[in-house]
């Protein structure tokens, strides 16, 4: 099983290297990424979640509509990408609920940081998708966390997959350095082992961000975006699909595990 998730929110990023972007550029990038990516995954029948900050559904509202009527989930990825107050758990819930009339189940916050379980369980999420098992410098260091999902606090937990040992994050930075081979080889690895693969992008990776100017990005964020991106992930769910793999959206997936665990 592949769950494959889109993280969509204001195009902030730049400013994490001193660059500015005004807020209706951040919110163009973003909307074109997820429209390419929505192209890709009609095209290869695939299904998908998509975590949603509020203030991008807000100024947005006609893409996550049609995020959900193309068959996909919604999640919630906070309210704002660059701001987090405890109380904007529930409230990005709200939000979303508000605008699209569709339940909201799952949470992951910004940037994989920390966030208390037992206020993601107050907020009534059922799962949280918020943890890179792995070392990362200067971004955190997860290597006492489960590879593979949990409970706590009642609620299910969700780590990205990284592979079987050492480790290694098969998130988006991995998926625009490394060869398409090796990928390949490292998903089998961790999918025999773990039995599914939790993956996740941004939908700015879908624009050519070798713009040192107006971004700053080094040259492992800068590779392999734009189009060069659209045809990677086309061919990997091309390759996955040929290899037999299933694709899932994560609510359902939960599903089935709190169904094992009834059994």
């Amino acid at each position: 099983m592949i769950l494959l998730s889109f993280d969509i929110e204001e195009f902030d990023m730049p400013f994490e290297y001193g660059k500015s972007l005004p807020f209706d550029e951040q919110l163009s990038i973003s909307t074109a990424g997820t429209l390419s990516i929505l192209k890709i995954l009609k095209g290869a029948g695939v299904k998908a979640t998509f975590y949603c900050t509020a203030n991008y559904a807000q100024h947005q509202p006609e893409i996550v509509i049609q995020i959900i009527n193309e068959g996909h989930e919604l999640a919630s990825h906070g309210y704002y990408h660059s701001e987090f107050k405890p109380e904007h758990l529930l409230q990005s819930k709200q939000k979303l609920e508000e605008l699209t009339g569709v339940e909201i189940r799952g949470y992951r916050m910004a940037r994989m940081m920390p966030v208390d379980e037992k206020e993601i369980e107050k907020a009534g999420y059922i799962y949280n998708s918020s943890i890179n098992p792995t070392w990362l410098p200067g971004r955190y260091n997860n290597f006492s966390k489960p590879r593979t999902w949990f409970y706590h606090q009642n609620v299910l937990q969700l780590p990205s997959s990284v592979s079987p040992v050492i480790r290694f994050p098969l998130f988006w930075l991995s998926f625009h350095n490394l060869p398409m081979s090796i990928l390949k080889i490292m998903s089998v690895a961790t999918h025999k082992k773990d039995g599914y693969l939790n993956l996740y992008f941004h939908p700015w990776e879908f624009t050519d961000l070798n713009q040192p100017e107006r971004f700053g990005f080094p040259s492992y964020v800068t590779r392999n975006t734009g189009e060069a991106f659209i045809k990677r992930l086309a061919d990997f769910i091309n390759w996955a699909q040929q290899k037999g793999y299933q694709f899932m959206r994560t609510g359902n997936f939960v599903d089935t595990i709190k169904q094992k665990s009834r059994m």
